[in-house]
């Protein structure tokens, strides 16, 4: 399985038997129809709809619903076999585990995982699987298939009455159910070498081959199709890259990684290498006697990923911030924005600190990350207004450390507090504004007299960070003095008090009408222009909204 299946539910009597699969997945995203399931990761309107494009965009699915009800959603889009992603039908009760397309994909060994999970037995239909025990198309990990199209008629054969020979190491071939004889004529060749075949040969390619890249160039990857040719070895036994941690951050590396589909690992002790097969140009190949298990060779780039979770509803975050927190192994917040950031796996590691830390917060996520790791620095709305992208580019600015240098470093945008209660008033954003924070903890108060001034003069429409506090309670009356030096009473406000979130409020009034009391630390003040104005809504309230063109002077 290439990637975190989704789980998809009709109503909530479903949603228990699909937290209890979750827990096998835990990056697994739970589906829920829209106004019958709440709670969920992602909700839908349309159930074929969705179960078509999670399929063309090679989603496994696990669907606790009828079979039927599967089949003809996804009828008009079946392709190849070759390619399709595994699909499960699970009853929502959790009785019964049919696997229904993705043989080659790992439908089969999904199955039976989700079914021993749920302590029940799969409903495998596979000839091949239920003869021998084991599916020669798909072999397990560490092992490829050099030719599925031979690998068809090959299974075919075997079914058919044909015996077989094994030459080679497969402990996994051992424990099938194969009717194998010494003297067959066909036979299963386990090597990583590549070799011609014929009608009664199955070739399955052990991955036991790592490349060490001394030099990283971008003809990397012919480089190596070259050296694999002359050493007489198959591009499908290939397990990894290796290269010296100074390599890290290569971008050429990285590509050729990429193009290749190989993890990429890096080494501080060569001692931890497999044994020399041969020697080229900028890399060696290095031969092991068994299959690679790449994560216990050196370690990954680190990777710290800072994202914002927008104004706190699921639906407001970019699906790329919830992939980075479902894929990271430490989280790093203020701890109301790491709880906010679920659902988490247990083993994944939080690290909440006070929202007064953010600079030791984004050195030890750099710490974190040089080590290998997968770290997610968590902020509320977007990461870049106000909040941790600033603080850990600082620190990264900062740093003699080559390690952190080396970091795979993402800034991964949200919805920030101001577009999100301006999108509930309307749009009172609509023309030129700006962003001040009231907050002189990081500058000083007549810098921030400075800048109100000037965007009081200038027309602009203002929204107000951190606009009062317990420690602060008198700010947002002298910002209001000076603004009122410029604005008329008549000025819209629109105060927006925990927009995304339960509880939220939304308040339009006027600038003469605005006091301190208010607004707390959990409101954010827009301060309309001259041309900012309302009109009614049909459902009650109003729009806000200011005009996009301006009169002229």
């Amino acid at each position: 399985m290439t990637s975190a299946p989704a789980i998809i539910i009709l109503g909530s009597s479903a949603l228990p038997c699909a937290r209890r699969i979750q827990a096998l997945y835990p990056q697994a995203q739970i589906y829920g129809l829209s106004g019958r399931v709440a709670g969920v990761e992602q909700l839908y309107d349309n159930f074929g709809n969705t179960l078509r494009a999670l399929y063309r965009a090679g989603t496994p699915i696990i669907a606790l619903c009828a079979v039927g009800i599967v089949i003809r959603s996804l009828a008009s889009v079946l392709g190849e076999k070759d390619c399709e992603p595994p699909v499960l039908a699970v009853a929502e009760d959790g009785s019964a585990v049919v696997p229904l397309l993705g043989g080659l994909g790992g439908v089969n060994r999904m199955a039976r995982e989700v079914a021993a999970h749920l302590e029940v037995n799969a409903a495998i239909t596979t000839s091949g699987e239920l003869r021998f025990g084991t599916c020669l198309l798909e072999p397990p990990a560490g092992y490829v298939l050099a030719d599925l199209e031979q690998g068809k008629g090959f299974v075919s054969d075997l079914l058919g009455g044909q015996t077989v020979r094994i030459e080679g190491d497969a402990p996994w071939l051992a424990q099938a159910k194969l009717p194998v004889d010494n003297s067959a004529a066909r036979v299963i060749h386990i090597s990583p070498h590549t070799r011609a075949t014929n009608p009664d040969e199955l070739l399955i390619h052990p991955q036991q081959v790592a490349v060490w890249v001394e030099q990283a160039s971008p003809a990397l990857v012919s480089e190596l199709q070259q050296a694999l040719q002359t050493s007489n070895l198959a591009a499908q036994s290939l397990a990894c890259l290796l290269a010296v941690p100074a390599l890290m951050a290569n971008t050429e590396l990285h590509a050729a990684a990429a193009q290749l589909k190989l993890p990429l690992r890096f080494i501080d002790d060569v001692s931890q290498l497999p044994p020399l097969h041969s020697q080229h140009a900028n890399l060696r190949l290095l031969l092991a006697a068994t299959p690679i298990d790449t994560s216990q060779l050196g370690r990954p780039r680190g990777r710290l990923t800072v994202i914002g979770l927008g104004p706190g509803a699921a639906e407001f975050m970019v699906p790329a911030a919830r992939q980075a927190l479902d894929e990271a192994q430490d989280l790093l917040g203020y701890e109301t924005y790491i709880n906010m950031a679920g659902p988490l796996r247990p083993e994944q590691v939080r690290h909440c600190t006070d929202n007064r830390e953010e600079m030791q917060r984004a050195r030890h996520a750099f710490e974190l990350a040089a080590s290998g790791r997968r770290v997610v620095v968590v902020s509320s709305g977007d990461p870049g207004v106000f909040a941790m992208a600033a603080a850990v580019l600082e620190a990264l600015h900062e740093s003699t450390d080559a390690e952190w240098q080396r970091v795979d470093l993402q800034v991964f945008p949200g919805v920030s507090a101001a577009l999100a209660t301006a999108a509930k008033a309307g749009a009172p954003l609509g023309h030129d504004f700006c962003l001040i924070s009231l907050s002189d903890n990081l500058k000083p108060w007549a810098i921030i007299e400075k800048r109100l001034e000037h965007a009081a003069a200038a027309d602009l429409v203002m929204a107000f960070y951190n606009p009062i506090s317990k420690a602060r309670p008198w700010q947002l009356g002298s910002a209001l003095e000076i603004i009122r030096q410029q604005r008329t009473p008549e000025t819209l406000v629109v105060l927006g008090r925990d927009i995304g979130r339960p509880g939220e409020t939304l308040h339009t009034l006027t600038l003469g009408e605005l006091t301190s009391e208010m607004v707390d630390m959990r409101t954010l003040v827009i301060i309309g222009s001259s041309q900012t104005c309302r009109f009614p809504r049909a459902e009650g309230g109003e729009w806000v909204y200011t005009p996009r063109s301006y009169p002229q002077i």
